[in-house]
């Protein structure tokens, strides 16, 4: 430490160096608010994807848990052969507490799927000819976008197990063929 003093005779000044080498600073503030909306943006940022190879399309990773919707039925156009099964299905669903959300707008089962995985809905339920002549339809998981085919009559319980945790997407698709593409012979 280097020290100067000067006097004037009624008072003095002096000049001290001090070399510190470490500085500890304890705030005194401490924010105590953790509101719902920091929970919520933590989720959306956290869930918030972009496929790859395609910047356009866009999800939201919900885990089924807590997606407010778990599941879409898509019917796959507005022919009347398809109406019982959409009604059954989604009373199904309904009865075991699943949310689920018909989505029979007008376009192709392509954006209709791009708009239920940008709402963050884990699986779609497609309603096909398919479903009409062997009583399957086509269940897609929005994360891998790959598809099975299931019985209607073991849709509802599959979708509560894969929403629950009971079941995975890989077990299902150990159980139920996976739906490649659908042959056209109308």
């Amino acid at each position: 430490a280097v020290v100067s003093t000067q006097s004037t005779g009624v008072s003095s000044i002096s000049k001290v160096s001090k070399t510190e080498h470490v500085r500890e600073y304890v705030p005194s503030v401490v924010e105590p608010s953790f509101g719902i909306g920091r929970i919520l943006y933590c989720i959306l940022e956290c869930n918030f994807k972009v496929r790859e190879n395609d910047e356009k399309r866009t999800w939201l990773d919900l885990p089924p848990l807590i997606a407010p919707t778990k599941c879409s039925v898509l019917p796959l156009s507005s022919s009347p052969e398809f109406a019982p099964f959409v009604k059954d299905l989604s009373a199904a669903l309904r009865k075991l507490g699943i949310p689920n959300k018909v989505e029979d707008s007008s376009g192709s089962i392509g954006r209709r799927y791009a708009r239920t995985d940008e709402l963050g809905i884990p699986f779609g339920i497609t309603i096909d000819f398919d479903t009409v002549k062997s009583n399957t339809v086509t269940v897609r998981d929005r994360n891998s976008c790959s598809q099975i085919r299931v019985p209607v009559s073991d849709t509802a319980d599959l979708i509560n197990k894969l929403c629950t945790g009971q079941t995975t997407w890989a077990g299902a698709k150990d159980t139920y063929p996976e739906f490649i593409g659908q042959e056209s012979n109308n």
